[in-house]
């Protein structure tokens, strides 16, 4: 009995010691993954969380001998479930660090892929594409995240088109880990395809009439449901501006003979916008803006509008009244009126300009806008009356001009904020008669286009152009602002609003007066590197001319960039090659790009 006595005391002191020592928990080493697999071990490690403490030794070693199996299992949603890995422990002075050396092998690949959409939507090529993208494909490694984002977006594509009623039949993956094999079955059971049923609209307070909102119901009851149609309605009333919260809710519980109905409930926004502001330009001096808009001035959904900028050299009072326009595609019926007077270094100007408009929405990506205007401008302008380059007394001239407009804007880009990827632009097109309304003839043509490319995750490439051309036998009759300009922040950088172009010297200095043609051109560079915060390298080039040889000017700059909430804030300065008027320009914009 002496035997098993002594035994048992020796047990019992190696168990005492053991756990009466405390080791530090020091520093945990995963080595032989890429960044994505080492962060997934490394928060699966129960090791990992206990850094920096003091444990037992009996607990250390359950910590060590844990860790190979949790890390076998956080490699397995990357598809390697026959790895190789060994764990290392090294004791420096009452420390422990740990060492796992992992090598994660072949992977396991998809052997049988058996997915399938049974009943009507089995039927439904939209369906049917999500089922020929689905990852992981024949052949490819395993990877379980890609397995559920793949599952998950097609039951939601089911329920987006209409099947309420949709289920798995069958969800099953086998992993055969000696043939580094997976056989996947995914079978869904659609049920029958739903349709719109009736749509209810409750305001929590009357602000626009039920009857013009159902307007914006393009679908009649009874067509195929869709949650795209939901997202268009959501669209077009959020485009009104009437509402501070829209929440549309289709009710697939309460349908009745497979008739969705849709409820859309509505809550007004504050019915005025006041706004107000000091500004400050090089070239217009210091003044004030200062606004309000209605968003809604009856029940028939009409706004107004009334806006002034006030500054030392340039003046603006625009007054709008809009009127929502349901009956084809979302737009609106504008009427508006714009007294401007400008009189800084480059340009005296003054005019009154009434406009009559119809925007449509042709589709999601192309927005067109017939207009009639009525143009009454006076201009300072000056002329040579000796052959020699001499100038008489500045002379002011009047033009009245009646002619149609249309322009058609384009934006498909992924993000209409701040777009890394896309195009858009716009085209214009108008012309008035010599004696039907106008003083000459004309026609003009004016091309803008922006071109937006991701590069990594932080930059991107941006390209710019325009493009401007004008028919008349009577340029000299055109007011300024039936004539191009070019330079400033939105055309050449490193040089002044309008400081590019035809320009007549005077005793004040260069007077601009515009040209027949324009065309500039933007590469831009942006880098974020802090966040939201980054820094930009641009060069702009381009002229404003009369004849078939341009005068080119080019700019180059850097940039500071913040990404708002609203928009890329932006500050440059920019230096003209060509000798600009002022060494340096600055120059400041804040908003989305469309």
């Amino acid at each position: 009995m002496r035997l098993p006595h002594r035994i048992f005391l020796a047990a019992l002191c190696l168990f005492a010691s053991g756990t009466a020592h405390a080791v530090e928990v020091g520093q945990v080493t995963i080595l032989g993954l890429d960044e994505e697999m080492t962060e997934n071990v490394r928060v699966s490690l129960s090791l990992v969380d206990s850094v920096g403490q003091d444990v037992s030794g009996r607990r250390m070693a359950y910590l060590v001998r844990t860790a190979e199996e949790e890390a076998r299992e956080a490699l397995e949603p990357f598809g390697f479930y026959s790895p190789g890995i060994e764990v290392e422990r090294n004791r420096v002075n009452g420390s422990v660090s740990v060492t796992i050396r992992v090598d994660p092998g072949e992977p396991v690949r998809v052997r049988n892929n058996d997915i399938a959409i049974i009943g009507e939507g089995g039927q439904d090529r939209y369906l049917q594409d999500d089922i020929d993208a689905f990852i992981p494909s024949d052949g490819a490694v395993f990877n379980h995240a890609d397995y559920e984002a793949s599952k998950i977006r097609i039951s939601r594509r089911l329920t987006e088109r209409g099947y309420f009623d949709a289920d798995f039949s069958s969800r099953r993956v086998e992993v055969t880990r000696a043939e580094q094999a997976a056989d996947v079955e995914l079978v869904w059971t659609s049920g029958d395809r739903y349709d719109m049923g009736p749509t209810t609209f409750e305001q929590e307070r009357t602000i626009v009439r039920d009857d013009l909102l159902r307007n914006l119901v393009y679908w009649e009851e009874g067509d195929y449901y869709h949650q795209g149609r939901l997202d268009r309605l959501r669209t077009s009333l959020t485009r009104l501006d009437y509402f501070g919260d829209i929440e549309i809710t289709p009710e697939p519980e309460n349908a009745v003979d497979k008739r969705v109905p849709v409820t859309v409930r509505l809550t007004p926004a504050k019915r005025s916008i006041y706004t107000a502001g000091l500004s400050y330009g090089t070239d217009s001096g210091a003044g004030v803006r200062l606004g309000v808009e209605r968003r809604y001035v009856n029940t028939r959904g009409h706004k107004a509008l009334a806006q002034l900028d006030y500054a030392q050299k340039r003046k603006t009072l625009t007054l709008q009244y809009r009127i929502p326009a349901f009956a084809w595609r979302d737009g609106w019926y504008t009427i508006s009126a714009q007294a401007y007077d400008e009189q800084t270094d480059y340009i005296d100007t003054r005019k009154l300009e009434l406009v009559g408009s119809r925007s449509g929405e042709f589709n999601r990506h192309l927005t067109l806008t017939a207009s009639i205007h009525a143009l009454r401008e006076r201009w300072l302008y000056y002329v040579a009356d000796d052959g020699e380059g001499a100038l008489s007394e500045p002379d002011y001239r009047y033009a009245t001009f009646t002619y149609p407009s249309v322009r058609a804007d384009y934006v498909n880009v992924d993000d209409r904020v701040f777009p890394r990827g896309g195009i858009g632009g716009s085209l214009t097109l108008r012309g008035g008669l010599d004696g039907a309304g106008s003083d000459a003839s004309f026609v003009q043509v004016h091309a803008r286009a922006s071109t937006f490319k991701g590069i990594g995750e932080n930059s991107r490439l941006i390209i710019r152009g325009e493009a401007g051309y004008t028919s008349t036998s009577a340029l000299v009759d055109l007011p300024p602002s039936l004539r191009f300009y070019a330079g400033g922040d939105r055309s050449i950088r490193g040089y002044e609003w309008r400081e590019v172009g035809p320009r007549i010297e005077t005793d004040e200095g260069l007077y601009s007066t515009g040209a027949r043609n324009v065309l500039t051109a933007s590469v831009e560079f942006e880098h974020y590197f802090l966040g939201p915060w980054g820094a930009a390298v641009f060069v702009d080039s381009g002229s404003a001319f009369d004849g078939t040889s341009p005068d080119w000017r080019t700019g180059v700059g850097v940039g500071a960039r913040w990404r708002s909430p609203v928009g890329p804030v932006k500050i440059d300065i920019a230096r003209g090659l060509d000798d600009p008027d002022s060494p340096f320009t600055l120059g400041l914009s804040i908003g989305a790009e469309f």
